[in-house]
């Protein structure tokens, strides 16, 4: 079992910044393809970013591609999304999840855990 706890959310005035956090434990995430996505009121949770497993390549949604980056510290268990810009169509929970052995799928169907989200809010 991987538990995942995301922390750094909060309320933001566009074009700010915000570092997301997803902390593992219960196993180390080197050996998982980490994601992040959101969810909006009202909409389907959706790919914001992904890492593979090896750290070797990420992945982005065109809407945050440039604004956002995913990384992870290994010597933390630790897996990062920079927010830089932010829009107010930022807004929304940010969740973390991980894929075992994963190449850093943009599904949902793919990430075998979940974190319990973290609010952003962007004011305009």
């Amino acid at each position: 079992q991987v538990q995942l706890v995301e922390s750094g959310g909060g309320l933001v005035q566009a074009g700010g910044s915000l570092r997301l956090s997803c902390a593992a434990s219960g196993r180390t995430l080197s050996r998982y393809a980490m994601g992040w996505f959101r969810q909006a009121p009202g909409r389907e949770r959706e790919f914001v970013a992904a890492i593979s497993w090896s750290g070797g390549s990420t992945y982005y949604a065109d809407s945050v591609k440039g604004q956002f980056t995913i990384y992870r510290d290994s010597a933390k268990n630790t897996v990062y999304l920079q927010m830089n810009n932010l829009k107010p169509e930022d807004t929304a929970v940010y969740y973390c999840a991980a894929d075992l052995f994963g190449a850093g799928s943009r599904s949902t169907v793919d990430y075998d855990y979940w974190g319990q989200g973290t609010q952003v809010t962007v004011s305009s």
